[in-house]
């Protein structure tokens, strides 16, 4: 979630900077996007949070997935649109002063792609892409509001759902990178904005994605409530004000997080290398192993066995992720460093 809100954290002041038509902030209070991070969770994320049953979300989960194919198209009609190297404008005044990148137009490996480019942003890769597919926690919560909930049934939604994501996620890095191969930024909008700040179409995405990720952060809240309830209230029925409060105590440290977070690459990659493998790898492996009786599956059976190994291998990714992560925090090197 807080990942969710950082995005709206860097975006929303830019887009309402393009439509003020505003060049130089002068630290107007709604430029600022600590204030308006908790504007949208008051007035847009709380009121969704606070529904009783994660299927009264499906319209605006359906939303928001029509505008991630809006940010998907828009990235790959720019790949063809733009030239390579691109032209970076500043303002002058008034008028917009168009300067070359520093791309040089004359090094023929500016615009070739390459197959493998390893720095120290590579300890960020397999973290965010880790991350990019965590759907774990909703797998539940969805299976509950099924009709007629089967293993098959949620097999098959879950599959759809993956191969889906993984397309778009695909095309989307594939385009992206391919339009301005070095340079491109960590937050990919934000080398769209070098080029051309009042671009409407780009400016479209903008607004498109800050709708997707706000209209997110109440479905990834559903679960973690759930899980909180059956924690500390198993034997409870339901009851509001307890529903209406972790969602608010979940809210305010969320909210804290992005606020005195310094960069969305350090809360991708740190998130991407503790809670991606636990969700995915050790998790799994060490319910299955603990649950499974003995008398089903011996704990030296191939399925146990491979389920330890499973696990093994999450804490080796986690601490390799982990590790080339404060290595490139304490060179100094890494580009996270700075807010964009």
């Amino acid at each position: 979630m807080s990942s969710y809100l950082y995005i709206v954290k860097y975006e929303f002041p830019l887009v309402i900077q393009a439509f003020l038509k505003v060049d130089k902030p002068a630290g107007e209070w709604y430029l600022n996007g600590n204030y308006l991070v908790v504007i949208v969770s008051i007035a847009v994320i709380l009121p969704l949070a606070l529904m009783k049953q994660l299927g009264y979300l499906g319209y605006t989960s359906g939303f928001s997935l029509c505008c991630m194919v809006f940010f998907l198209v828009a990235v790959i009609y720019k790949k063809f649109n733009l030239p390579c190297p691109f032209t970076e404008f500043s303002f002058n005044g008034t008028a917009h002063t168009p300067i070359l990148n520093t791309t040089d137009s004359g090094d023929d490996d500016a615009c070739v792609p390459k197959m493998a480019n390893l720095n120290s942003q590579t300890a960020y890769t397999i973290p965010i892409l880790a991350f990019a597919f965590v759907c774990h926690p909703e797998v539940l919560p969805i299976y509950t509001e099924l009709r007629n909930p089967t293993k098959k049934k949620m097999q098959h939604v879950a599959n759809i759902s993956i191969a889906v994501m993984y397309i778009m996620y695909f095309l989307a890095a594939l385009f992206g990178y391919l339009t301005f191969y070095g340079e491109v930024e960590a937050e990919l909008l934000h080398t769209y904005s070098r080029i051309d700040p009042y671009d409407t179409l780009i400016l479209c995405v903008r607004v498109a994605v800050l709708t997707a990720v706000t209209l997110t952060v109440p479905i990834v809240l559903f679960p973690v409530r759930r899980a909180i309830q059956q924690m500390m209230f198993p034997n409870k029925t339901f009851n509001w004000p307890r529903h209406i409060a972790i969602a608010l105590v979940l809210l305010t440290c969320i909210n804290l997080l992005v606020i005195f977070a310094p960069n969305i690459l350090g809360i991708f990659g740190v998130i991407g290398a503790t809670s991606a493998p636990c969700l995915i790898f050790i998790f799994p492996a060490v319910f299955y192993i603990r649950i499974v009786p003995k008398e089903d599956e011996p704990l030296r059976s191939p399925p146990k066995i491979l389920a330890a190994c499973f696990a093994a291998l999450g804490f080796l990714f986690m601490i390799m992720s982990l590790s080339f992560i404060i290595i490139d925090w304490t060179s100094g090197s890494s580009k996270a460093s700075s807010a964009h």
